[in-house]
């Protein structure tokens, strides 16, 4: 398996910490070979310009953060940008559409760029209608007036779509332009905020540019089209984005609660009229949060969009089905991802310290490692794999590759505390642990 030094860096440093790498998780997606073929097709479906909506349930630890941003990468290696943003009742809450908006900003991402890449990707939008208009032979390069004002006519025609419902986006990107040929880089970069939904932005930029207030949750929509449309022109075919965690839904209020649903109804139905090109939308649930009484069938509508059979056997599930549903893992999956983690660390050592490893944390006690953090766990395989492979990097890969004579199974017991468990974990670990006398509570 050939990997770079940082990026191996990488991976093994977020598993260390029990966290799921943002990149290289194709190194490790056991499991999702079943799903490659039909989201290559949708990925090809969106650089053709459509759009496409999918949605993934799986109870905690079944996998879902992982496959968004697996999707992600398998997007991003196609030139698309990508953005995660987790819904949430206070900071990202679903039915305010500026808010979710203004998050996807903050994490745009591409194979090239950092989130957030809104900036870059402007300007490399800048530059391209810049080598368009001088393709043409009409305007001279050294002629800075004619051409400025040939990027302006351009750039006027490739938002002309937007421009008829959310015409303040045109004229924020003109100021923005001007601002930057000028060398006023505080207006600018006032601009490019305001652009990306940030509130609070001087009066001064927004005088400039011609435009009142804040982003607010109408205009966010049609702030996604102009942002579709300049990473397209920009060489980015599409982007994908996820709403994850929408499962949170089900714990606000009543009305709140029916205003995301609405709002998750309406940007479906966006997708399907075709009214956001290029654009892949992703969002993630519990299994409660789709079939239970306070998620999505509250709204009628939303429900019937999101209907699924899930009635036969996992294994029949269709990959191309509008809900995928991720099973989470079993022993000999887990200890499969064990043998992968295990090889892409020896990969990164010595030829001794490499032989090391293999020999000591071999497929059998990759087996056994499996079935003692599942059994602390209550047997819930599906909780495990955070917790498996941080004792796996942390506890034995680190400590067999740095002492010569350290041998997990005469000298390392697995043992759990609660400070280092999710409250999911560590309810699970509770309710395994045989109770004492001091567990009984007293009525005094």
């Amino acid at each position: 398996m050939t990997i770079s030094p940082a990026r191996r860096a990488e991976v093994i440093d977020a598993l260390r910490r029990g966290t799921v790498p943002q990149a290289g998780l194709d190194l490790f997606a056991v499991g999702m070979e079943r799903f490659e073929r039909a989201i290559d097709e949708e990925l090809g479906t969106v650089e053709a310009g459509r759009a496409v909506f999918k949605a993934v349930r799986g109870e905690y630890g079944a996998g879902k953060t992982f496959f968004a941003r697996w999707l992600a990468e398998r997007a991003k290696r196609r030139g698309m940008a990508a953005a995660e943003v987790q819904i949430s009742e206070t900071e990202t809450p679903l039915h305010k559409l500026e808010t979710v908006y203004r998050r996807l900003v903050e994490q745009l991402s591409t194979g090239a760029y950092p989130p957030s890449a809104l900036r870059e990707i402007v300007d490399a939008w800048f530059y391209t209608l810049e080598e368009d208009v001088l393709a043409e032979g009409a305007v001279s390069a050294d002629d800075h007036a004619k051409l400025a004002e040939a990027v302006d006519g351009l750039m006027e025609r490739r938002l002309s779509d937007v421009a008829r419902t959310t015409p303040a986006f045109a004229s924020a990107l003109r100021a923005y332009r001007n601002a930057t040929l000028d060398g006023d880089q505080a207006t600018a970069q006032s601009l490019i905020a305001w652009i990306g939904g940030q509130p609070n932005v001087s009066a001064a930029a927004r005088r400039a540019a011609g435009v009142k207030g804040d982003l607010d949750h109408f205009a966010a929509l049609g702030f996604l089209q102009g942002l579709l449309t300049i990473l397209r022109d920009s060489g980015h075919p599409g982007l994908l984005l996820v709403l994850d965690e929408t499962e949170t839904l089900q714990r606000v209020r009543s009305d709140v609660r029916d205003k995301g649903l609405n709002a998750l109804r309406q940007l479906i139905d966006d997708v399907d009229s075709g009214r956001f090109p290029g654009l892949y939308l992703l969002i993630t649930g519990t299994p409660a949060f789709y079939d239970g009484p306070q998620g999505i069938s509250r709204l009628t509508p939303l429900a019937q969009r999101l209907a699924t059979d899930f009635g036969t056997d996992a294994r029949f599930d269709s990959p191309r089905a509008v809900q995928l549903r991720l099973t989470g893992f079993d022993l000999p999956k887990l200890a499969r991802l064990g043998s992968v983690i295990r090889d892409v660390y020896a990969a990164g050592l010595s030829d001794d310290a490499g032989h090391r490893i293999t020999r000591l944390v071999d497929d059998a006690y990759l087996t056994d490692l499996t079935k003692a953090v599942a059994g602390e766990l209550g047997g819930q395989v599906g909780i495990a794999p955070r917790v498996f492979l941080r004792k796996l990097v942390a506890d034995v890969l680190d400590r067999v590759a740095e002492f010569d004579d350290f041998n997990p199974r005469l000298h390392y017991k697995l043992t759990l505390s609660a400070t280092e468990l999710t409250e999911t974990e560590r309810n699970v670990a509770a309710a395994q642990r045989p109770r004492t006398a001091d567990d009984v509570e007293l009525d005094p």
